[in-house]
């Protein structure tokens, strides 16, 4: 498993864990990032990682980003 930050742009992945205070673990949740879920990094910018999640393009830090392991 590794963080969702250094995925390869592209590729659609599954969501494996979503770590994090249960907070932000609720806050990640909101937004689409669930267990088994795919995901698709669009691109990495200035540390802010663009993924399309449920079929909408979602902006996310690298701090979010690295709690999500694929």
């Amino acid at each position: 498993m590794i963080p969702l930050s250094y995925a390869t742009p592209g590729q659609e992945l599954v969501i494996r864990r979503v770590g994090g205070s249960p907070e932000v673990k609720k806050h990640l949740e909101n937004l689409g990032f669930v267990v088994g879920g795919t995901v698709t990094v669009i691109t990495a910018l200035d540390g802010n990682v663009i993924v399309k999640v449920k079929e909408a393009r979602v902006a996310i830090s690298d701090e979010m980003a690295r709690k999500i392991m694929i």
